[in-house]
């Protein structure tokens, strides 16, 4: 193996391995793990090349440590071979997919099923002298593809260049590139570098997904097509798990109703109420759901505005891309791009009513052109009705004069901005700080390591461009606050620390309780168990001192200075 090739073998094993400590916490998915083109084989159908590391099976701590610990010990325990034999008839490659085929093959239906694979070998088949056997082994091998998409596997590429060469994606995309698969083919360019590897296995996790199919109406009796997808969605911390304290297996939550009149339990379905001149109007689930369905079009075409009256703050929330179905209704492409076309063209876009089981929503679509990573297609901005709109609140009172700034305060604002211009800026770009240090807090207790690695806090300031643009910064605070604006704050600040009466007294009584305070060993209490024998007054000098509530009988005080304590 070249340097080159194990450069790449350790990139994509630390990427995976990146990769998988994302996947268990942010998914609950099974992941598989098989490395082609080995001199070691394992797998059921005893393939020359093929070594499947782990099977199909659910996420767990243990797979990550020992996958970990394989990269230095992988030519040892695997192996590589750089070339598969000159006129074989078999190809690792092939078997690789055959092999994992067979592993996806079994398990639940109507589930996602892709395939990853990563390489940095645009040629697997050009050690092959025989141009016949090279030729048929192709066929062969992209006929194993279609097979695995007709099982309703995906099969997606993540290529690496090597420092000499370029990543050529004409073979592998004939084997990724099929009907129904169109984010295998929009991949993202062959990765170059570490950094550029991992993000592009992140962005695999959360790939385009089909939300919903629904029928756009135009007119009377045209009808296109439309596939919708989520391409933004809240990323939000794991939630919870109850455990039982014994065996530290998850507690199930049931929920039942109990008749307020006599108190038996509920087992028919419950009906709901409305009152309406003092008697009470029953309606079953199904009277509800037909009393909200206001429509049965899903998305009915209103009409044409200009989209200078469309504005920023009327989104009520994440946008939905939209894109043409034509396996749906045929002619639904070209409908749709005639529809984008003239839209971009006139500057304009759609109002639309869409309707879902339980709402009915006035919504925008909005014609999205082709540029950088986006795609043609049309976006749904979600707009509000006239009853969720809130005037903007008056700033200036009619008595208080209104200021303006001076042309010199304009001009020395308009500086700041210049030299705060963020260069090379894209939000898309900047992780939420609080959510990655949660996922590393729980990969170092589920890893068991010892060490909990740094965050890079992305949302903190330039402190070379802010130091830069200090100097802006004073010369146009001091010509809108004054030049005695820090001072007059600072006795302010020491005014309102001094405080009253009341202030000046709980000041005196922390003071107290923290000097109290010292003369307990409150550790060696409470690994004593002996903070029981102390009274209530007792605990709340500690309480007092450390600035904690002080309300609650024994127990709470007691379990409140344990928290505190770590304990």
């Amino acid at each position: 193996m070249s340097v080159s090739q194990e450069s790449c073998l350790k990139w994509a094993m630390k990427a995976v391995e990146e990769n998988l400590k994302k996947r268990i916490i942010a998914r609950d998915d099974k992941v598989g793990i098989c490395f082609f083109n080995t001199l070691k084989k394992k797998n059921i159908q005893e393939a020359d090349g093929v070594y499947v590391w782990s099977e199909l099976d659910d996420l767990s701590a243990e797979l990550i440590r020992n996958f970990r610990s394989l990269h230095g010990s992988f030519q040892k325990d695997i192996g590589s071979q750089v070339t598969a034999a000159a006129n074989a008839r078999e190809h690792p490659l092939h078997d690789a997919l055959w092999v994992v085929q067979a592993m996806l093959r079994s398990g639940v239906k109507n589930v996602e099923k892709s395939v990853v694979i990563i390489t940095n070998n645009d040629d697997p088949f050009g050690d092959i002298n025989d141009a016949f056997v090279r030729k048929d082994l192709e066929r062969t091998t992209i006929q194993r593809a279609l097979d695995a998409q007709d099982l309703g596997i995906n099969i997606e590429l993540v290529a690496l260049n090597t420092p000499d060469k370029l990543f050529d994606k004409t073979f592998y995309n004939m084997i990724t590139q099929f009907e129904g698969n169109e984010d295998a083919s929009q991949d993202s360019e062959p990765s170059s570098r570490f950094d550029d590897l991992v993000d592009t296995l992140r962005r695999r996790m959360y790939k385009k997904r089909i939300v919903r199919k629904m029928l756009l109406t135009v007119g009377s009796g045209t009808e296109i097509a439309l596939k919708t997808y989520a391409l933004i969605r809240p990323a939000v911390p794991p939630s919870h798990i109850f455990v039982d304290s014994r065996n530290n297996q998850p507690l199930k939550i049931e929920r039942t109703y109990i008749c307020s009149d006599t108190g038996a339990l509920m087992h028919e379905p419950l009906k709901r109420f409305e009152e309406y001149q003092g008697k009470k109007v029953v309606f079953s689930v199904d009277d509800v759901s037909d009393i909200k369905r206001i429509s049965s079009v899903q998305l009915r075409l209103l009409g044409f505005k200009s989209m200078s009256c469309l504005q920023p703050y009327h989104n009520l929330r994440p946008s939905t891309f939209i894109y043409p179905d034509e396996v749906a209704v045929k002619g639904s492409t070209c409908a749709f791009i005639a529809l984008h076309r003239a839209m971009v063209r006139l500057n304009k876009y759609a109002l639309a009513c869409l309707s879902s089981r339980a709402t009915f929503q006035l919504v925008a679509l909005v014609a999205q052109e082709e540029e950088g990573d986006s795609t043609n297609g049309m976006n749904v901005i979600y707009l509000p009705y006239s009853d969720d709109i809130r005037p903007a609140e008056k700033y200036h009172t009619s008595i208080s004069p209104i200021s303006k700034a001076s042309e010199e305060q304009v001009e020395m604002a308009t500086d700041l901005i210049k030299k705060l211009h963020l260069k090379n800026f894209s939000v898309t770009d900047i992780q939420d700080p609080a959510l990655q240090k949660q996922y590393r807090i729980i990969e170092a207790v589920g890893l068991e390591e010892d060490d909990i690695s740094e965050i890079e806090d992305e949302t903190l300031p330039d402190s070379k461009r802010i130091e830069r643009a200090s100097f802006f910064a004073k010369i146009f605070k001091n010509s809108v606050f004054g030049e005695q604006y820090d001072e007059e704050e600072a006795e302010s600040a020491a005014a309102k620390e001094k405080g009253g009466a009341a202030a000046q007294k709980r000041k005196a009584a922390a003071e107290l309780a923290a000097t109290e305070a010292q003369e307990y060993n409150w550790v060696q209490l409470a690994d004593a168990g002996k903070l029981k024998s102390l009274t209530t007054e007792q605990l709340k000098i500690y309480l007092r001192a450390n600035g904690l509530p002080l309300l609650g009988k024994k127990d709470i005080l007691i379990n409140r200075i344990l928290t505190h304590l770590g304990k």
